[in-house]
């Protein structure tokens, strides 16, 4: 288990200790110590991590191990068969799509993907998406909506892509007809922030009726260094907008923005993949029997009050305080 971010720094130590004492020859191997350190570093693991900084969070939902939505995909639904392309312009690998069973049921999986090695994420463009990766989400939605299958939506990315390339192929436009498809798509949507919520890119595939995050996840209209750069001129005070920004899981439950938070096992998503996948899965589960026990009227009426309610004098008296 590696401890690579600034703040874990003293947990990087104790593990190096405990390693130090684990290359001893069998004979030279003291027991006793060896589990004495380990329980320290589990409760200063616990100490440190229960108290995480909002830059903090952000440092942990963009750690290179963090599970990404193929990894969950991998470890919580069956059968999984992706679909690919937009039918206009190429496909995105920067969303990925498809059809699975969750739970006995069939459903419709798209959540952005920024790999892992080098080629993969390049392929992935780093998660963030071009045009046609909306339009493909938008495409894959509507046969959701034709065949009855529920949505579940991953959202993890710094944004969509922003050049020049995405601009001319109508980025704004494929963002802004998502937000309205799936305000009124008639099927229910989850989405779950499995790390970076990051401005339109990830509102594009994230309008649902239950919203999740994860607990050290974060959900932002623009990353802290932007914002920093924006407010002081100086991406330095990133900390501080993160900050000033309400930003992360506690901050948007508290404004009801979010409906939910799914716990991580201590250290992060990306110590224990497997036990943040069952997390998801169970809550990803119970969501799914609250929207599937709604008429499908009902579920669209309470969909598009919930959309209005954003930004009602109760929630922007919640932000000052």
């Amino acid at each position: 288990m590696t401890y690579d971010l600034d703040f874990e720094r003293p947990l990087a130590e104790l593990e190096k200790r405990i390693q130090s004492l684990r290359s001893k020859r069998p004979e030279k191997i003291n027991t006793s110590e060896i589990a004495s350190l380990e329980q320290e570093l589990s409760e200063r693991t616990a100490e440190i991590y229960s108290g995480l900084t909002p830059w903090q969070r952000v440092l942990v939902a963009r750690h290179k191990n963090r599970p990404y939505t193929a990894d969950y995909i991998r470890f919580l639904f069956n059968d999984f068969f992706e679909m690919r392309g937009d039918r206009a312009f190429g496909d995105d690998h920067a969303i990925l799509t498809g059809i699975a069973s969750f739970n006995g049921q069939t459903v419709v999986i798209i959540g952005n993907q920024k790999g892992r090695d080098i080629k993969e994420k390049q392929e992935c463009n780093f998660g963030l998406a071009h045009p046609e990766g909306y339009r493909k989400a938008q495409r894959v939605m509507q046969h959701a909506e034709k065949f009855g299958f529920p949505v579940i939506t991953f959202v993890d990315t710094a944004g969509a892509f922003p050049g020049l390339e995405s601009e001319e192929r109508g980025i704004s436009e494929a963002i802004a007809d998502n937000l309205l498809l799936m305000a009124v798509l008639r099927t229910p949507i989850v989405s779950i922030v499995i790390g970076e919520g990051g401005s339109g890119g990830a509102l594009g595939i994230g309008v649902a009726d239950r919203t999740l995050m994860m607990e050290n996840s974060v959900y932002t209209v623009a990353a802290p260094e932007a914002a920093a750069s924006i407010l002081w001129k100086d991406s330095s005070f990133a900390h501080q907008a993160a900050e000033a920004m309400k930003i992360t899981a506690d901050d948007l439950y508290h404004l009801k923005l979010i409906d939910g938070i799914v716990p991580e096992p201590i250290g992060g998503a990306h110590k224990d993949p497997r036990t943040a996948a069952n997390y998801v899965g169970e809550a990803l589960k119970e969501e799914m029997r609250y929207v599937q026990a709604i008429s499908l009227d009902m579920l669209l009426e309470q969909r598009y009050q919930k959309l209005r309610s954003i930004g009602a004098p109760d929630s922007l008296a919640a932000l000052k305080r």
